[in-house]
């Protein structure tokens, strides 16, 4: 399936990043900013977890019902990472076809199908460097010391070519790198 948007129409835009960089805390503050703008909407995904488990705001649905999902072409588009899968509601495409941008919390191994599926496609790579990264992971509680010295040793996945790509660090004050995300999103509204 392709999402095809004509020009001037609305566009996708992916933000991906590694586990602690602060994706789902920057976009929960974006949403807020962008509550009253008809414009840009933030989609809600499809994960195969329960939807209390905490983070994003999401579908959560057994592995058995989102392959049934699957099977009925309910998503734009769907992949797995760390053993769980993750679906983008095919009314994200109909929302763009009407002018819409649409921000969803995205995945660096999936850039390649997002930019096969959407054809206005925008990336925005939030980065923070690894001791921050690290003790946001360790706050957190959900993994090991070892566990995460060994996630932040693998390197992330290269952003494949040819992508629109805004890159946000996140290292420091969030009100800086709110800032900045916001005005990456305003950038897109104004050139779409």
């Amino acid at each position: 399936m392709e999402c095809h948007v004509a020009s001037g129409g609305g566009m996708m835009i992916a933000v991906v990043g590694p586990s602690g960089v602060g994706k789902d805390t920057l976009m929960r503050a974006a949403a807020l900013h962008f509550a009253n703008h008809d414009r840009v909407f933030f989609v809600r995904r499809t994960i195969t977890r329960a939807a209390d488990s905490g983070g994003e705001d999401h579908q959560g649905v057994s592995r058995e019902t989102f392959d049934q999902m699957v099977a009925e072409d309910a998503f734009s588009v769907w992949w797995g990472a760390h053993g769980l899968k993750y679906g983008v509601p095919r009314s994200a495409c109909d929302e763009m076809a009407k002018g819409r941008i649409a921000v969803v919390n995205g995945s660096r191994s999936a850039l390649g199908v997002f930019s096969r599926v959407f054809t206005r496609l925008k990336v925005i790579s939030i980065t923070a460097r690894p001791e921050v990264l690290a003790e946001r992971l360790a706050a957190r509680g959900r993994e090991s010391r070892e566990d995460i010295l060994n996630r932040l040793a693998r390197a992330p996945a290269a952003l494949p070519a040819g992508l629109d790509v805004v890159t946000i660090d996140n290292s420091d004050d969030l009100d800086t790198a709110l800032k900045a995300f916001i005005t990456a999103l305003e950038e897109a509204v104004a050139s779409s």
